[in-house]
């Protein structure tokens, strides 16, 4: 007996739950802080650490609204990942692992990144 699959399968037609969206960022953006983020930052710190003059142009460099978004987005990568982080950090300790729970710290998450996205970049700009 055969079973019937089928033969095309949308992925983005597919709805995803909301845990597995923040695990889905939590990954990305650890990816993305690990290797455009820690080599930008040594590349900044090294600037800054070689002469008053390096410092002065890393200054006039980050005044740049383009960069002030950047600087935003990744903001939010790690204050995400960090939120998450704590999450699964609690799901190995098995606290929060009901369904509802899990929404519901979900949505806590991305609550958190948001926020406190906002309120540390709010200083920036």
């Amino acid at each position: 007996m055969q079973r019937k699959r089928p033969k095309y399968l949308d992925l983005m037609r597919i709805k995803q739950p909301l845990p597995a969206v923040v695990s889905l960022l939590h990954r990305v953006s650890g990816a993305l802080l690990f290797f455009p983020g820690i080599p930008l930052l040594l590349c900044s710190l090294d600037i800054v650490l070689n002469s008053p003059e390096g410092h002065v142009q890393l200054q006039s460099l980050l005044d740049n609204p383009l960069l002030k978004v950047v600087l935003t987005l990744s903001l939010w990568f790690f204050l995400h990942h960090f939120c998450a982080g704590i999450r699964f950090l609690a799901l190995d300790l098995h606290c929060g692992s009901s369904l509802q729970q899990a929404r519901t710290t979900s949505k806590i998450v991305f609550a958190a990144g948001v926020i406190l996205t906002l309120l540390i970049s709010a200083s920036m700009w």
